[in-house]
């Protein structure tokens, strides 16, 4: 890549090392080295075991479950390199925490997706690098700069290759419209979306379909599948108004309680999602793909740190 080694840095917390090493072979980069532990009262304890003085540095590491540790382990480490004197810091979310509390809906409730981007901000970074943020609001809660990805074309091209037929897009819900229109631009698909109230959180009741379903081939695309209550209840949805076969697709698989229960005996084909956040081996199953967003953080990171446009990556 002609990337000099010895000026960029790439370091990974515990949260998805593997995705880690993926984004640093694709750069032809090695992982750097650091040490991550607890002291005996389960406090983190970040050593970093390289020079880092005058380093673009890239710290990896999506905010998921538990996600405490996996925020504290970043934070800490980016005041690790930041007191070691690192040029720049950019924390690499591939999953950003906390996104789902992002506005206030009553009193007396935190906005607590904007007190993460403050942490992130004093603990030392100097950019963020995320992808598909629940609310994409939620760049304006940082002062610094945000590089926002999208699974949407590697999602796309996977469905692309199947060849399907008579394909419609659907979002599980309102808010989902625009992925769900970027989605079926990609495909040349039409696009509907599944009507819905939640009158608690994790529990979602549809109400009802706006789109023509009938007879097609159903691609329901979300950003976070988390117990799965919203995908399962769209997909029974679209099967009673005569979807010929549904797949379900999504960029964050957090997979919750019931989730690989739900997912499992569901109506959909098949559940595709990315590898931003590991999914153990107890919640993959039959139905389960994961692609890999490696490449594209790869090269989001390389832009980066050669000043080059990132949004071109989407052209």
């Amino acid at each position: 890549m002609g990337l000099d080694g010895g000026r960029i840095k790439i370091f990974s917390g515990s949260a998805n090392p593997e995705l880690a090493r993926e984004i640093c072979n694709h750069i032809g980069l090695e992982l750097g080295a650091c040490e991550i532990g607890r002291f005996s009262n389960g406090e983190i304890k970040i050593i970093v075991n390289e020079s880092v003085r005058g380093c673009d540095i890239f710290i990896i590491q999506p905010t998921s479950a538990p996600v405490n540790d996996t925020l504290m382990e970043l934070l800490i480490m980016a005041d690790a390199l930041r007191r070691a004197s690192a040029r720049r810091i950019t924390a690499v979310l591939p999953y950003y925490g906390y996104a789902r509390q992002d506005r206030k809906t009553r009193g007396r409730e935190p906005i607590s997706a904007k007190l993460v981007a403050n942490l992130i901000t004093v603990a030392g970074a100097r950019r963020v690098l995320t992808m598909d943020l629940h609310a994409g609001q939620i760049q304006g809660f940082f002062d610094i700069p945000v590089d926002h990805l999208t699974a949407a074309p590697i999602l796309a091209d996977y469905f692309a290759r199947k060849n399907l037929s008579n394909v419609i897009v659907v979002s599980p819900d309102a808010g989902g419209v625009t992925r769900a229109r970027d989605m079926a631009d990609r495909l040349g698909a039409t696009i509907g979306f599944v009507n819905k109230r939640r009158p608690e959180p994790n529990v979602a009741e549809v109400m009802n379909v706006v789109g023509d379903v009938r007879g097609k081939t159903v691609i329901v695309v979300d950003d976070i599948i988390d117990t799965g209550g919203t995908l399962v209840r769209a997909g029974e949805a679209l099967m009673q108004l005569g979807a010929r076969e549904i797949y379900a697709c999504g960029t964050h698989a957090i997979l919750s309680g019931p989730a690989v229960e739900r997912l499992s005996t569901s109506v959909f084909k098949e559940l595709v999602v990315t590898n931003t956040m590991p999914v153990p081996p107890e919640k993959q199953f039959s139905k389960l793909t994961m692609l890999s967003v490696a490449p594209l953080f790869g090269e989001a990171i390389i832009r980066i740190h050669e000043d080059l446009s990132v949004s071109k990556l989407f052209d």
